[in-house]
């Protein structure tokens, strides 16, 4: 003798549910270029302008900003995916 409250739950606990595993990082990628890189720059830029601007040392300053722009190209090709396009117009260079 079953309730129908009891039939109830047992055929709600029957149904299949799909699992919900999906991780997606989108919102903290997204979260990171909007204020992580911004403030890393701004720290670079007055390093920069603290090491070396105050005591004359222009050419030094140029050489850690060529540094800085290597990096931030690397990770401008990691941000947006780029790095296989770029390959491939590489390798045509070389292969014709």
């Amino acid at each position: 003798m079953t309730s129908p409250t009891i039939a109830a739950l047992f055929d709600l606990a029957q149904q299949q549910q799909p699992p919900q595993t999906d991780i997606d990082t989108g919102n903290l990628r997204t979260w990171i270029l909007d204020n992580i890189i911004p403030l890393l720059l701004l720290v670079v830029a007055l390093l920069l302008l603290w090491l070396g601007g105050g005591k004359g040392d222009n050419a030094g300053v140029m050489r850690r900003l060529g540094g800085v722009i290597v990096a931030l190209a690397i990770v401008g090709l990691a941000v947006t995916n780029a790095g296989e396009g770029i390959g491939r117009w590489l390798a045509g260079l070389f292969t014709g």
